[in-house]
């Protein structure tokens, strides 16, 4: 009985109505979408997944996450993610076509090259240091931000950053780039 009654009143707290998610968690959603990359005209499609994860997780019979909103934080920056690695398989092969022209018939940029190769190092990171690094870098969020997007904690995000750079660095060092 105390299960059902604290479920009852997490579920308040996740909406009202048979709708999972409040204005507030709405626009969070949107925002962490939004910061992930994926573009405005996919931003509804964002936030009715995230909703219907909840009603899954409901349905299956799980509680509702303590933090309701922090949950939807999470799950709107893995669908980002997922929309990012979409989006990647099918514009892979252009950008490989697009590399192997640029070798040959060099412009003379060298930014051109590091930004290939740049790209190419981020693909081949683990999806939660690439994410800290697309946010920090990329969306120029500070560290408290991206970790009270994501819900972990600073050292969290700080010790990804780090990972990642370092990965990042040896990657162009191998390739010559830098």
């Amino acid at each position: 009985m105390l299960r059902g009654r604290a479920r009852r009143g997490r579920e308040a707290h996740a909406g009202t109505g048979d709708d999972p998610l409040d204005a507030a968690q709405e626009r969070r959603v949107r925002a962490v979408l939004a910061l992930g990359g994926v573009p405005q005209a996919d931003l509804l499609d964002g936030v009715q997944q995230v909703r219907l994860r909840l009603l899954e997780r409901a349905a299956s019979g799980r509680e509702a996450p303590r933090d309701v909103s922090a949950w939807a934080a999470v799950v709107a920056s893995n669908l980002a993610m997922d929309w990012h690695r979409a989006k990647r398989r099918q514009e892979r092969l252009g950008e490989r076509l697009a590399a192997l022209r640029q070798l040959e018939h060099p412009s003379g940029e060298d930014t051109s090259v590091l930004s290939v190769a740049v790209a190419q190092g981020l693909d081949e990171l683990p999806d939660a240091q690439r994410q800290v690094v697309v946010l920090r870098f990329y969306a120029d969020l500070p560290v408290r931000s991206i970790a009270e997007q994501l819900g972990v904690p600073e050292g969290t995000v700080k010790s990804r950053l780090h990972t990642a750079v370092r990965a990042l660095r040896a990657r162009l060092h191998e390739d010559e780039v830098v």
